[in-house]
């Protein structure tokens, strides 16, 4: 049985001294495209990250199989995105992906703040449960209570787990 999520809200903003984070509006189609701008920028990778798979992703989902994504906007541009869906192989269990900063604001704490923002959205939507994360910087979600899961390294990366 899928839980009933403690909240669902359209839009969740938090600002600070120089950028806005909120969730991406679907209708929203100049934001979902600088999103989409600066994903393929990141990932460099057009064979797993062309460009309609990330403009599909993009697209929110409903439950049990949600997707939601969130922005950061900076005097209104697009500057970060980073995304949260559910494990459709696990119950109660949520995956932070598909997470990039532009180039030019990087360095400047945006990353930080997506993570944080889809940390609290999950945890204050859902209560309990865990959430996954495929990092090369696994200090960074450590500091935020993420534990490494395995010995294996894939490609630089490492999966961290926290559970809530």
């Amino acid at each position: 049985m899928v839980p009933e999520p403690a909240r669902w809200p359209e839009r969740e903003t938090s600002i600070t001294d120089t950028f806005t984070i909120t969730t991406l509006d679907s209708l929203d189609e100049a934001a979902r495209e600088a999103a989409a701008v600066i994903l393929e920028a990141a990932f460099n990778d057009p064979e797993r990250y062309g460009r309609a798979r990330i403009l599909s992703q993009l697209q929110p989902a409903g439950l049990p199989f949600y997707r939601r994504f969130f922005i950061a906007l900076r005097a209104g541009e697009v500057v970060g995105v980073g995304g949260v869906k559910a494990a459709d192989w696990a119950s109660d269990s949520h995956i932070l992906y598909l997470s990039a900063v532009a180039e030019h604001s990087r360095g400047q704490g945006v990353a930080r703040a997506l993570i944080s923002a889809r940390i609290a959205w999950v945890m204050e939507t859902f209560g309990s449960g865990r959430l996954l994360v495929s990092t090369a910087r696994s200090r960074r979600f450590a500091r935020l209570g993420f534990r490494l899961m395995g010995k294996r390294e894939a490609g630089g990366r490492r999966l961290m787990l926290l559970e809530f």
